[in-house]
């Protein structure tokens, strides 16, 4: 199909893809193809059967703009991002179904399209009768749930900063609205309300969000036979705890810290003896407390309020501030190494740690002796040893991040609680708002659990959606070749299979000595040969994953640690003879607290450990993929804001996501399949009668009209 005057894409290092018409006759095995630009240049564009094929072809322009991208006669790469570009540029719209998911660009700015009456709007309409949006998803799922009386999930997917939370809110707010409960209990308020409580506790700045969830939930939205909301239930994955003791330049800790620091000033906040944000260690790390355009306190008060709605005491409030607080001060807790560089200790006169026992109700002096000391148990004696400095600081970080744990579960509990109900559940809408894949210049344990937890969901996303678009074709009985779509099994097998890359952490953590040094050069003996393994050629202590999304290198320092999760005896049991209820309920034996006490939500657990701990296992429920027992809808979210930064990044960024596939043209359909037929832009140049269509291709179901 490539004569003269047909237009093809054909790649640019700055512009990713860059139109072009063909002007001289092209013949096959002609090595050079004779192009005309956009700015009248020609160019010779050499072709060859592997490294350089024939240009892609490119959509007449009567089709450039669809909301639908399978609308287009070519689906490839350069045609996708033409059209989202047109219709973010030229259009002003930010969403894109591609079948029977919604693409989005995140416009980084508030969009006056939410309202209740764009609401009512989709209230009732088909998905097809209306433009693309979020609440044309969700109404297709209320309506699904209705009408084939089956449970339906809406899956938020995308990269980190896309936009997936502001997204399942308003799936959540469309759901409050249409299926307001019948009764006077507002529930639907109650389910809304917890929105800005997740938020201060489970979001934080990074460097490609203000508001990124450092968190995964799932959140289960419960109806009645008359599809009245009647109440709600949340599962939380994947707490990235280590934030609460490092952050990296430019981004911050837990909204919730630097909420507390900015009211700090109030009366009811005396006793907290906080600071500004900048004064504490665990909040002041990315040297940038502040977000343009965020007022932490009056946040503070939305939260408080919306805590109040729930039902949640004044009292548990303010326990839980104290907490928080604590936290803080025990960042600051200053531990002195000791000449002979074994061991260490804390001044008695450690202002930190005075507040830090104080806010939970402990006794300073055991906490000062168990914070630089360790018990070691054998099966004759137990002994009591010193820590290094390093050693002790790394404990009481330890302690950090399993108080901040422990009290996200308690919130989350909390709020379970307060949208339970005794009601019988008819049926369910299931909200997946889990973390956007994620690749940094340092990605460490969090980054490989969360690129891990999404390579799950891209496996699940495939099998649903190619296996629901061929059954469609078999329904309508279109002649189709059935097609072998790419799986990434292989890569999750490399992760999660027997002496995978968890298998192997595990064991080495099980090692006395075991490091991460060791634990790398097994990786590189046994993985090396497989297709998604690399090893960086400048480092021994890290190494790469071939990801669905991306090639990313993860540094070793730490997987060890933060696999162990190590946290001692000795200050647990401190803890859990606080004289404050709260405080010594969280640590008691035998209570799961990231188990929610009602609707069967869980949590992966979070154990503690004595001086020599094992490594935990890895909750094989969280492994399963989900959507087995529902039916999904998918919303995919794209970052980037092309009217910034378009020509710098933008482009390159959906071209990574489609370029770095096992399979490049594999979107809904793979184009290696299929077969284009070109219908030329000037009529005069083929008519109709004289297109010849092979019988080889089996398109015998085509009509001429």
């Amino acid at each position: 199909f490539h004569w003269p005057y047909t237009r093809v894409w054909i790649p640019d290092p700055e512009e990713v893809w860059k139109p072009a018409e063909i002007i001289k006759d092209y013949k096959e095995g002609d090595p050079i193809l004779h192009l005309r630009l956009e700015d009248e240049s020609t160019l010779e564009y050499p072709v060859g059967p592997k490294d350089n094929p024939l240009p892609f072809l490119r959509n007449p322009d009567i089709l450039v703009g669809e909301n639908d991208l399978t609308a287009l006669s070519y689906l490839h790469e350069p045609a996708v991002l033409h059209n989202l570009k047109v219709r973010f540029l030229e259009s002003n719209h930010i969403y894109t179904y591609c079948g029977i998911v919604l693409v989005a660009i995140n416009p980084y700015e508030q969009l006056q399209i939410y309202g209740e009456e764009v609401i009512n709007a989709y209230n009732g309409q088909n998905m097809g009768d209306m433009d693309p949006h979020i609440f044309a998803v969700a109404e297709e799922a209320y309506k699904q749930m209705a009408r084939d009386e089956k449970n339906q999930s809406i899956i938020v997917s995308g990269e980190s900063g896309a936009g997936k939370t502001v997204s399942a809110k308003y799936a959540m707010r469309y759901f409050a609205t249409v299926g307001g409960s019948a009764n006077d209990t507002n529930v639907e308020e109650k389910v809304l309300a917890s929105s800005p409580i997740m938020e201060a506790i489970g979001n934080a700045k990074t460097t490609r969000n203000d508001n990124s969830s450092r968190f995964g939930k799932y959140i289960q939205i419960g109806f009645d036979k008359r599809y009245h909301i009647i109440g709600a239930n949340m599962r939380t994955y994947l707490l990235e705890k280590s934030r609460v003791v490092f952050q990296a330049e430019d981004e911050r800790n837990y909204h919730i810290f630097y909420q507390l620091c900015a009211s700090g000033s109030l009366t009811e906040f005396k006793d907290l003896a906080l600071a500004s944000a900048e004064g504490f260690t665990y909040t002041s790390m990315g040297e940038n407390i502040f977000i343009d355009g965020v007022n932490d306190a009056e946040d503070l008060v939305k939260m408080r309020e919306a805590l109040s709605l729930l039902g949640i005491k004044e009292s548990h409030q303010m326990s839980i501030f104290k907490i928080i607080a604590s936290i803080l001060h025990l960042g600051n807790v200053n531990i002195v190494a000791e000449r002979d560089g074994e061991s260490c200790h804390i001044s008695k006169d450690d202002l930190h740690l005075h507040h830090f026992c104080q806010l939970l109700g402990v006794e300073l002096e055991q906490m000062e002796h168990w914070l630089c000391h360790r018990k070691l148990v054998t099966t004759a004696e137990t002994y009591v040893k010193n820590m290094s400095r390093a050693q002790a600081t790394n404990a009481r970080d330890a302690l950090a991040k399993h108080i901040y744990a422990f009290l996200f579960d308690w919130i989350v509990e909390q709020i379970n609680k307060a949208l339970y109900t005794s009601t019988k559940q008819h049926s369910f809408i299931g909200v997946l708002d889990i973390y956007g894949f994620e690749t940094f210049e340092i990605n460490s344990f969090e980054q490989f659990c969360i690129n891990y937890a999404n390579e799950k969901l891209q496996q699940q996303f495939n099998s649903h959606v190619f296996k629901l678009e061929q059954e469609e074709y078999m329904k309508e009985q279109i002649p189709w070749t059935l097609i072998d779509f790419y799986d990434n099994q292989p890569c999750i097998d490399l992760i999660e299979a027997k002496l995978g890359i968890l298998d192997l952490l595990d064991e080495e953590c099980k090692v006395p000595k075991g490091t991460d040094q060791n634990w790398a050069q097994k990786l590189y003996s046994k993985h090396l040969s497989r297709e998604h393994f690399e090893k960086p050629r400048m480092s021994n202590i890290s190494f790469i994953v071939v990801h669905f999304a991306d090639k990313v290198e993860y540094q070793c320092e730490g997987f060890l640690e933060k696999n162990r999760d190590t946290v001692y005896d000795e200050q647990i049991n401190i803890l859990k003879a606080s004289k404050f209820q709260l405080v010594a309920d969280l640590f008691q034996d035998g209570k799961d607290v990231s188990a929610p006490a009602v609707l069967s939500g869980k949590t992966s657990r979070i154990n503690v450990r004595p001086a020599k701990p094992m490594p935990k296992s890895h909750n094989r429920e969280h492994r399963k993929t989900v959507g087995h027992q529902v039916t999904s809808h998918y919303a995919y979210y794209f970052i980037r804001d092309w009217n910034l930064v378009y020509d710098e990044y933008g482009c390159f960024c959906f071209q990574n996501h489609l370029q770095d596939r096992v399979e490049n043209n594999q979107l809904l359909v793979d184009t290696k399949h299929t077969y284009p037929v070109l219908f030329p832009y000037t009529p005069s140049a083929l008519s109709l009668e004289s297109l010849h269509i092979p019988a080889s291709l089996n398109l015998h179901f085509l009509t001429r009209v």
